[in-house]
């Protein structure tokens, strides 16, 4: 039987469907992935499997991520980043390291998001908010005769000498965020005072901001100063760890999310953005134990997540201590009077 014109036209249509597939890939997109790496991977596997963009994801630290942008610089091999502590966003803004875009979501944003937006001149924007706190380990406290720390001054006190982790703020935006905030509640030099005394009871300064409270869960270390979600998420777990929102107060981060400057895929990292701050997406951070306050006003806080609205914070200033001058200035001291301290 003959072939009809239609027959052979769809024959010709479909075989050059197939021919044009390998030239209609959906595209690639290089992510820097700055939370917990549940987080990270739960962002990607959906993010690919909605879009069909295949994802290449590096997880790091706030600092190292900050660090690794400035030294690709004149040759960006990231297309966006995503979570991590809101300063070193700042900074990466304020070094043209990021480049301008307002997400369509903005308008829909809580104003702590979009205030991180119009402070950074729209290079970045929040997507997620946590409280810096400390949390410890109940059964070693209890084994050790411990009185329960309330306050960040108690850390500082002889009886815990040994007991406490804190990050290292050079590669951790968490701890850089507790360094901040120490210098905005007490001043700068009674900040540098508190911090060598608590350098005494510092068994290790990690390279992650989440590292001190997953040793404390695990038995390795008595108490780990970190964000409250981070906390929370091990308490989730079912370790015997408290979380203590310190009674001076404490300072906060917003999470945040930058596009590269230089970004080879433009196209895909406005799509990534867009799907971050959308509500379902946001919502779903739960799934990944992430217990973050979400950025999108209709997305749903997960269960216990810190109560921005009962928790004592400090009016922190984002521009000045999101500015490279005043993180290298603070950093540098760090380093000359605290870390070379012995213990």
């Amino acid at each position: 039987m003959k072939n009809s014109p239609y027959i052979l036209s769809l024959a010709f249509a479909t075989a050059a469907t197939f021919c044009a597939a390998p030239a209609m890939a959906k595209g690639k997109l290089n992510v820097l992935c700055s939370t917990d790496t549940d987080w990270c991977s739960l962002m990607e596997t959906s993010f690919e499997a909605e879009t069909g963009i295949d994802v290449s994801l590096i997880r790091k630290s706030s600092g190292e991520a900050y660090a690794q942008l400035r030294a690709e610089a004149q040759n960006p091999k990231i297309d966006i980043w995503w979570g991590g502590t809101g300063d070193p966003h700042l900074q990466a803004a304020a070094e043209k390291l990021t480049q301008v875009y307002k997400p369509k979501a903005l308008p829909n944003l809580r104003n702590w998001a979009q205030n991180q937006a119009k402070v950074s001149g729209y290079r970045t924007v929040g997507v997620y908010a946590g409280a810096l706190g400390f949390g410890y380990n109940e059964d070693i406290l209890k084994s050790k005769g411990l009185p329960a720390p309330q306050c960040w001054k108690d850390l500082a006190k002889p009886i815990y000498k040994g007991e406490v982790q804190i990050a290292n703020p050079n590669s951790s935006g968490t701890s850089y965020t507790a360094l901040a905030t120490f210098v905005q509640m007490m001043g700068e030099d009674q900040a540098f005072d508190f911090l060598a005394q608590l350098h005494k009871n510092i068994n290790q300064y990690t390279k992650s901001g989440s590292a001190p409270i997953k040793a404390a869960s695990n038995g390795e270390t008595t108490i780990g100063i970190t964000f409250i979600h981070d906390i929370v998420k091990q308490v989730k777990k079912g370790y015997p760890v408290k979380a203590v929102a310190p009674c001076e107060g404490t300072g906060y981060e917003v999470g945040s999310m930058s596009i590269v400057k230089g970004a080879r895929h433009l196209k895909e990292a406005k799509i990534w953005a867009e799907f971050a701050l959308r509500p379902d997406i946001q919502t779903m951070a739960e799934k990944a134990n992430a217990y973050q306050v979400p950025s999108n006003k209709s997305a749903t806080t997960p269960p216990g997540a810190p109560d921005f609205d009962t928790l004592k914070l400090i009016d922190y200033d984002f521009a000045k201590y999101g500015s490279a001058d005043t993180r290298q200035h603070l950093l540098q001291r760090w380093d000359n009077e605290i870390k070379s301290l012995p213990r």
